[in-house]
């Protein structure tokens, strides 16, 4: 499995981005797949769910009513919405695929996100 994130930036407290990940190397409408984000020298943090059909979605108490996870099965991308962004939303996002219930082995590079106060 593969995955290429993009989308990242820099913007103002308030503000909205849209991260995208493109995922190769599997059957991606066949799966869940996740959101993580990781600020240096802390663990992963899981910032959202959503299923394979794209119906069920989970999100961490501190992006609820923020942040919409989707996806696109036809272009095999994964897209997070981050509305009302706060600056303690600063740093990497990441993706990758839900495989009977763990997460895959292989990461992607990531993509940077900023929020300036």
């Amino acid at each position: 499995a593969q995955f290429v994130e993009s989308g990242g930036g820099l913007v103002q407290a308030g503000g909205s981005l849209r991260l995208s990940c493109v995922v190769s190397g599997f059957i991606f409408s066949a799966y869940p797949m996740r959101w993580f984000r990781q600020v240096p020298g802390k663990e992963r943090e899981l910032v959202a769910r959503i299923d394979h059909t794209g119906y069920r979605r989970v999100y961490v108490d501190s992006v609820k009513g923020r942040f919409i996870v989707s996806r696109d099965n036809n272009k095999k991308t994964l897209y997070l919405q981050m509305n009302r962004r706060k600056p303690e939303d600063t740093t990497v996002y990441y993706c990758n695929i839900e495989r009977q219930g763990s997460v895959g082995a292989s990461w992607g590079q990531a993509t940077q996100v900023t929020v300036s106060a």
